[in-house]
């Protein structure tokens, strides 16, 4: 996932729910009804002077509920910096150090939440445009059909017999079966394949055949859409996991999971290396606007890695996000990510405590109870990956790598995550990466591969298939480690067990 393999799913308790009434106003510790503890209180201080990032929730999600909290923006002393109607999501700044609750004083009834989405004052700066245009107005948000690739419609090649020169080093291949799946099919050039991350090396000699770049996004100009500055500045993350998914079939280098797909770079990541909620909300929408079929997110969406239901700032921003993946996921997009490089049981969120959040300021010591999730990971309708290991090396058995999260009920999968070779930005070349960061993308290439030879599956069915045809994988041995629990069929390492490519072609 991110920092430095970007360390970093799941039903909110219903007694968490308790607190969404309470939660509008951002800043202080909303009450709550449940039997757990509450979660350790983390204010974001907003002076006057200090210009902060905000998202604000419209309670019901329409263009016209949406308009009303523009107006509460602008009457609290904010500015509109980005709009999105289709989930009733606006992205605001402010100077105010009341912006909070003067804009749900302003908006009323119109207003479900609104929360900082950081600690630090916003370095982007105020777009000169914010407020000019709605973003992507209520007369754009609903497309019509799917294009086709380069408007045409194209019969896919039967599989290239070629081997490229360092197919032989990628184990992790032959360990998901996506060798075999090969002789069936390297993908449709219809799918395309959204990398939610740093951005795509438009240049590497593997990558550059199957990058969309009309379909590329840059979403860290403050949560807002832009068609340049989508390449990488200062990470080769999204590169990595790029080529994992579909470096081509060309005879150079290596080969992705699905290397006849395209691969859309959306960019999260910005230049410091963070990932707001705001950008992460503009690429999920983006992707459903683009109608892309599948996302990789090999990140937790800072600065909290995890967000707590009964903290306001966090549930605002939370709720955001969780809007933005339901609205793509019903425009057809099923959406992969990393469940994170902490090592901790995210089904038992009271065993452990977090002590790096917030990640753009002073961290602190903070308490969790199951209304925390790391996002977008445990959100409904994600599919959360774990990672392996090779174990013993040089063999295809494999262990849960020793950094991945894990959880009974939270893992979905698991894929091959230590030591993965793949594309990086030096030289155009290659590299060995490891994270579930690297995992996920194996994911999200055999669900590519599943979406060319069915078209018609919603994501739902293709998750639904996708657990259904994983290898079951059984807990093993361990010793000193954590403690694995559940049955082989469905077990807190590995989940529905490894994802298994030639099943989803077959």
């Amino acid at each position: 996932m991110r920092k430095p393999t970007f360390r970093r799913r799941g039903l909110v308790a219903a007694a968490s729910l308790a607190v969404v009434a309470a939660a509008a106003v951002g800043g202080s510790a909303a009450a709550s009804t449940s039997v757990e503890p509450t979660s350790t209180p983390v204010p974001i201080s907003t002076p006057d002077g200090r210009l902060m990032s905000y998202v604000v929730n419209a309670r019901i999600a329409t263009p016209g509920q949406t308009r009303l909290v523009e107006k509460a923006v602008e009457a609290a002393g904010g500015v509109v910096v980005q709009s999105w109607p289709q989930i009733g999501v606006v992205i605001a700044h402010s100077k105010v150090s009341t912006f909070r609750s003067d804009v749900v004083a302003r908006g009323g009834n119109a207003v479900e939440s609104v929360g900082a989405t950081r600690t630090v004052e916003v370095t982007e700066g105020t777009p000169e445009s914010a407020g000019a245009a709605w973003g992507r107005g209520a007369s754009d948000w609903k497309k019509g059909a799917k294009k086709d690739w380069n408007g045409d419609v194209e019969s896919d090649p039967s599989p290239a017999a070629t081997t490229d020169p360092r197919e032989s080093e990628q184990w992790d291949m032959t360990m998901i079966k996506a060798d075999q799946a090969h002789q069936i099919t390297d993908g449709s050039r219809s799918v395309l394949v959204g990398v939610l991350d740093s951005g795509i090396d438009a240049d590497h000699p593997d990558l550059v055949a199957n990058l969309d770049t009309a379909d590329s996004v840059n979403c860290t100009d403050a949560g807002r859409p832009s068609t340049t500055g989508w390449q990488p500045t200062t990470s080769d993350h999204g590169t990595h996991v790029a080529g994992t998914i579909a470096a081509a079939r060309n005879g150079v280098g290596i080969v992705g999971v699905a290397p006849n797909v395209r691969l859309a770079s959306v960019k999260v990541v910005n230049d410091a290396g963070f990932i707001y909620p705001e950008y992460a909300v503009c690429g999920f929408v983006e992707a459903g606007l683009k109608h892309m079929d599948v996302t990789n997110n090999s990140y937790y969406v800072d600065p909290f890695e995890f967000y707590c239901e009964d903290q306001p700032d966090q549930y605002a921003a939370k709720e955001a996000v969780r809007r933005a993946v339901t609205w793509s996921t019903k425009q057809g997009v099923v959406h992969a990510a990393a469940a994170g490089n902490s090592a901790k049981d995210l089904a038992n969120k009271s065993s452990f405590t977090d002590t790096g959040s917030p990640d753009d300021g002073t961290p602190v010591t903070r308490t969790l109870n199951s209304g925390c999730e790391d996002i977008p990971t445990e959100l409904d309708g994600v599919v959360t990956v774990s990672s392996m290991q090779r174990f013993p090396a040089g063999t295809m058995d494999s262990r849960l790598s020793s950094f991945s999260n894990r959880g009974l009920g939270k893992i979905d999968v698991a894929a091959p995550g230590s030591s993965i070779l793949s594309t990086v930005v030096a030289n155009n070349g290659y590299g060995l990466k490891s994270g579930t960061s690297m995992a996920s993308p194996h994911v999200a290439g055999v669900l590519a591969l599943m979406k060319s030879v069915h078209p018609s599956w919603t994501p739902a069915q293709m998750i639904e298939k996708l657990r259904e045809q994983a290898d079951d994988k059984a807990c093993g041995t361990t010793t000193g480690g954590p403690s694995c629990v559940g049955p082989v069929e469905d077990n807190s390492f590995f989940g529905e067990g490894v994802v298994d490519a030639l099943d989803a072609v077959s």
